[in-house]
């Protein structure tokens, strides 16, 4: 480990805020799963969504196996799709922009934890996503991370720190280009 007192029995979870009162989590749960079954439309789920605070713009595609930890705290601009096993984990803000393609099994990771904490209390941020990012299949982004319009993240990537405008990240070299846009 990382911290030689680290007792995680101590954890409090101090300033993190869930955003809704236990029952509407408690709902959101129940209803979560069977909103993300392959027979369920993207219509639906989008309706749903923002039913529980989602902010979704039009003509997002969401797919099936889609999980999304707090709709309350996302926001989905018009146009942007979201893949297949994809997995939102927004304890903070997660804000993905129009024209976006999420692709399959990607993880957005708004939080973590401090390493060096005796107790391992939550270390959150938000994640913004650009207008017309594609981020693709199996990539992952972590808390904070804020990716500029027109970047790519490509597939199996792992982001832990901001992408620009026109940005290529690559998982094979971990480099990151500037592309023609």
């Amino acid at each position: 480990m990382t911290h030689p007192e680290l007792s995680l029995g101590d954890f409090a979870g101090t300033g993190y805020d869930k955003g809704r009162n236990v029952l509407i989590q408690a709902l959101w749960m129940a209803i979560r799963t069977p909103l993300s079954l392959w027979w369920v439309p993207s219509d639906v789920r989008v309706r749903v969504l923002r039913s529980f605070g989602a902010s979704i713009g039009n003509g997002v595609l969401i797919r099936h196996d889609v999980r999304i930890h707090w709709p309350w705290k996302l926001t989905v601009g018009d146009n942007s799709w979201i893949g297949e096993g994809a997995w939102i984990l927004n304890l903070e803000a997660v804000r993905i922009g129009r024209d976006c393609c999420i692709s399959q099994q990607v993880l957005l990771c708004s939080g973590s934890h401090q390493r060096h904490s005796p107790s391992f209390e939550f270390d959150n941020a938000p994640i913004h996503i650009g207008d017309r990012v594609w981020i693709a299949a199996r990539s992952i982004v972590l808390r904070g991370v804020c990716i500029g319009d027109n970047a790519v993240v490509g597939a199996n990537a792992v982001v832990a720190r901001d992408v620009g405008p026109h940005e290529l990240v690559t998982a094979a070299s971990n480099e990151r280009s500037t592309r023609a846009s």
